[in-house]
């Protein structure tokens, strides 16, 4: 499924949404997950999962190719928790 989809699912769940607000509603939800993991905020759906922000400290890394030792920064991830409900449906 891709964001087309998923629009289409979602003005599909009420006649009376268009397409173009489906996707206003899509577009300000992914936004707003954004948003909240750019302050670095956590980001939870009940049923769902959780989106987190986790910080990846600096750390030495080796360059596959020549073996050089390299120093890679500290950064930020985002990563998904899926909820148990999401995981029973899953796994049937």
């Amino acid at each position: 499924m891709n964001t087309s989809d998923l629009i289409d699912r979602v003005a599909a769940a009420d006649e009376k949404l268009t397409k173009a607000q489906a996707k206003q509603i899509v577009d300000g939800v992914f936004a707003a997950i954004r948003d909240a993991a750019v302050r670095g905020e956590e980001v939870s759906l009940p049923g769902f999962g959780k989106f987190k922000v986790q910080n990846k400290p600096a750390r030495q890394g080796r360059n596959p190719q020549t073996g050089e030792t390299v120093q890679i920064a500290a950064s930020k991830k985002v990563s998904f928790q899926p909820a148990k409900a999401l995981k029973d449906a899953v796994n049937g």
